[in-house]
């Protein structure tokens, strides 16, 4: 009866060693992300999932996942989640299915980094990079009679008019 029993729990227990990361370890991480200044908007692939200071669960997948915190007056910060291999997954041993359900479901791989903290940078205007207080687009000048450019008096400041196609400075005073 015990060997009945035995040979009957081996490919039980096989079986239940399948798919071990999935089982084990879950197909989802759970990820903070910061940044300084908060409010910043997390896109995750593209995707909107809310502002910081926020954690989200992330779905695992053997395709890194790209983040971009969005906030306005600030430059994207665009970064890759940082994975790693799942060693769980070695307890699929010579399991062809266990290791495709550890694929299909991306437990494979686990994200090892849980928290994201981001400085923003402050998005300089095209007016500070070029040391004039007021820019004017070339296709936004006003025109007189003969379809000459006129190019608007500035008072207490300078004026740069910018090329819209190519973002050349044509004239700066």
């Amino acid at each position: 009866m015990r060997k009945k029993m035995m040979l009957a729990l081996v490919p039980l227990t096989a079986l239940a060693l399948n798919a071990c990361a999935t089982l084990f370890t879950g197909t989802k991480d759970t990820i903070n992300f910061n940044s300084n200044p908060a409010g910043a908007t997390v896109l995750i692939d593209g995707i909107e999932v809310g502002k910081t200071p926020i954690t989200v669960p992330v779905k695992r997948s053997l395709s890194g996942k790209t983040v971009i915190l969005r906030m306005a007056g600030y430059q994207d910060r665009t970064f890759e989640l940082s994975q790693e291999f799942n060693v769980v997954s070695v307890l699929n041993l010579a399991s062809i299915l266990g290791w495709g359900i550890d694929a299909a479901t991306g437990s494979i791989m686990k994200y090892d980094r849980k928290d994201y903290q981001m400085d923003l940078e402050r998005r300089t205007s095209m007016a500070q990079q070029l040391g004039v207080q007021h820019v004017v687009l070339m296709d936004e000048l006003a025109r007189d009679a003969e379809g000459n450019s006129i190019i608007p008096q500035v008072f207490g400041g300078s004026i740069a008019i910018v090329d819209t196609q190519t973002q050349q400075v044509i004239v700066a005073k």
